[in-house]
């Protein structure tokens, strides 16, 4: 982008609109995108009175959310799930959404995201699955998780870790924080472009960040945000179980227990689902263990 057009298409206390925020202002709409110059506010801009250095953009490619540390508190095959919480949980409710894009700032459609986190009292449960799941972002790129906000423990600021992936892509592996937090000025792993914008709701929390990931893709200005999207797998309890050998292939649906080839070795399936190209065995351990 030469210096001149950055001059022109610039939003709110000279921010740059980014296609990315054409996108998902589009979506939010329900319309077709709008031409460069509208000004419209991205995830991370609501609420704020001025530019904030928070989640990377996606200006036409560049950016892409930054790594961090796995931590010592991962485990693999979380539940498939979009609320962490069940009733009586304490803790202050938090919502976090937002949307997964790729370098082009188009958005990415059934993008694994596998969250995991401390719960109100610092503390993460290694024997079960308590405050971990996962999901898998809309035909719009869009996600949602229900939590709580997490407790704190030494050494820390207040965090929740996060695996984020496109399919057939790498895993990102990152870290999310809360804005305003004490500890965040003495946490050697705190960064501040994986600031959420938080905002208070009610007796709770309302948090919000987009992920960029390093994927290419073919920018089209006239195109609709839902365009290129894949359909997202669905779960249906009435749905036949699929055989339980036989070699993996897209569309088929696959019943958590069925057990498929695929290279020449035996997957188990953890979770129910309808298989989509890029979801093959190896690359999706949340939906796949081999045997």
């Amino acid at each position: 982008m030469s210096p001149t057009d950055a001059r022109e298409n610039q939003g709110p206390a000279g921010r740059p609109i980014s296609r990315k925020t054409v996108l998902k202002a589009a979506v939010l709409a329900g319309a077709t995108p709008l031409l460069l110059g509208g000004g419209v506010a991205l995830a991370r801009d609501l609420g704020t009175a001025g530019p904030l250095a928070l989640t990377p953009t996606c200006d036409d490619g560049d950016h892409p959310t930054i790594e961090q540390t796995e931590g010592p508190y991962f485990k693999p095959n979380s539940p498939l799930r979009t609320s962490l919480v069940t009733a009586g949980t304490p803790g202050t409710p938090l919502t976090v959404s937002g949307y997964v894009f790729g370098r082009a700032c188009l958005p990415i459609a059934g993008a694994l995201l596998d969250f995991w986190q401390a719960d109100t009292n610092g503390a993460y449960d290694n024997t079960g699955f308590a405050f971990r799941g996962h999901q898998f972002t809309d035909a719009q790129g869009a996600f949602s998780l229900t939590t709580i906000v997490p407790g704190l423990y030494p050494g820390r600021t207040r965090h929740i870790h996060v695996k984020v992936q496109a399919p057939n892509r790498p895993v990102l592996t990152t870290q999310l924080y809360f804005p305003g937090e004490p500890r965040n000025s003495t946490d050697t792993i705190y960064d501040a472009a994986l600031l959420m914008t938080v905002q208070q709701v009610g007796s709770g929390r309302l948090g919000s960040f987009d992920f960029v990931l390093d994927v290419a893709q073919t920018p089209s200005p006239s195109a609709s945000p839902t365009a290129s999207a894949s359909p997202t797998p669905t779960q249906s309890p009435t749905q036949s179980p699929s055989p339980s050998a036989g070699a993996w292939a897209a569309g088929t649906t696959y019943a958590t227990g069925a057990r498929v080839g695929y290279a020449g070795l035996t997957y188990k399936c953890l979770q129910g689902h309808t298989a989509m190209t890029g979801w093959e065995p190896p690359n999706v351990p949340a939906l796949w263990q081999r045997v």
